[in-house]
């Protein structure tokens, strides 16, 4: 009876020590990421209570990330939008599968498929094709997209009201065209041709130069479009462009984006200046831009998201947001061995 006794004795103080070390865990704060501090302060402000909450009660969110192709712009928004979740879910409370497509949109389908398969919380899709992808492989799983440039045209909606009215909405990289139009202006008023140079694959590009196109026209240019299939005929589409251009304009353009030393080698020899549709291209092979935060974009989009997961924001009533700021920026290097002087309001890219 002595020994019964003692072990359950032994017993309870196990159970109740056991039972102790799982509060804890439970109950410990959400990790912060320094990266994060980028957001405006009012994000901690408002979240903590609710991102202690979620941490209490367990939940585990798996996340799918479809990243059309490796470069700064969708680098740093997948960052934004990692860190945004990881600082209000907690890093216990979230897992991310972040899966490059390396360019190709069959493979963006493949990877949006397995996550589908893995029936996944939600999909971050970084750009047009991975959000093509995601919208066909699922109609249930919440599904937001970053450094989308039209989601009208994304996902062939007709009549825009700002949200899709399905399982879709995100965040835009489009800096307003009307003022990259007067950036281009501003720099080059004398110019009178204006090739416009982007990937045909690319949609949004293409709705990007059919927008800046009247703009520009307003102004007196003639514009001209030269479009590639893929890296493969940059240089030779390129060098055509050149020939008959004062000035090139490159859109926000994924393939682009990635083959900016290709472009740059061959304008700038020649001495065509660049104005670029976002800071990535600019810094490759341009002169100036009109430029937005990629990780702010992503961190709203994070957001977004833990609006969706944790206070059941409804994703197809959720309108479609914006970078909030916009920033003239130069390439010092590239405007300076094209003898070109920049106005006092342009911050050069770092």
């Amino acid at each position: 009876m002595k020994k019964l006794a003692a072990i359950s004795l032994v017993l309870a103080m196990t159970a109740a020590s056991l039972a102790g070390c799982g509060s804890t865990a439970n109950t410990a704060a959400p990790a912060e990421s320094e990266a994060a501090e980028t957001p405006a302060a009012t994000t901690e402000e408002t979240t903590d209570t609710s991102a202690d909450t979620v941490a209490a009660d367990g939940k585990v969110y798996n996340i799918g990330i479809c990243q059309l192709v490796q470069h700064e712009a969708l680098d740093a928004a997948t960052q934004g939008f990692q860190d945004a979740l990881t600082k209000l879910l907690g890093e216990a409370n979230v897992k991310f599968d972040l899966q490059n497509a390396s360019g190709d949109s069959a493979t963006c389908a493949t990877i949006v498929n397995q996550f589908v398969s893995s029936d996944v919380d939600l999909i971050l899709a970084n750009a047009t094709a991975p959000l093509q992808a995601a919208a066909a492989a699922t109609n249930e799983i919440p599904i937001l997209g970053t450094s989308i440039t039209d989601y009208a045209t994304a996902l062939s909606i007709d009549d825009w009201t700002g949200v899709t009215g399905t399982n879709i909405s995100g965040t835009s990289d489009l800096a307003p065209l009307d003022q990259q139009a007067d950036m281009l202006h501003e720099l080059f008023p004398d110019a009178k041709n204006v090739g416009i140079l982007y990937c045909s694959a690319e949609p949004n590009s293409a709705y990007q130069s059919q927008t800046i196109q009247g703009y520009l026209k307003d102004y007196g240019y003639e514009c001209t479009e030269y479009t590639f299939a893929d890296s493969n005929d940059i240089a030779s589409v390129v060098n055509n462009a050149i020939a008959t251009s004062d000035v090139l304009y490159i859109p926000t353009d994924n393939t682009a984006a990635s083959n900016t030393t290709i472009i740059q080698n061959i304008c700038q020899p020649a001495g065509i200046p660049i104005i670029a549709g976002e800071e990535g291209i600019c810094s490759g092979c341009g002169v100036a831009t009109l430029s937005i935060s990629y990780y702010d974009l992503g961190y709203k989009t994070g957001e977004m998201a833990y609006e969706i997961l944790v206070n059941g924001a409804d994703v197809s009533q959720t309108a479609v947001e914006f970078a909030p700021n916009v920033t003239k920026k130069y390439n010092a290097a590239n405007c300076e061995a094209l003898g070109i002087t920049v106005p006092d309001d342009y911050v050069a890219i770092e």
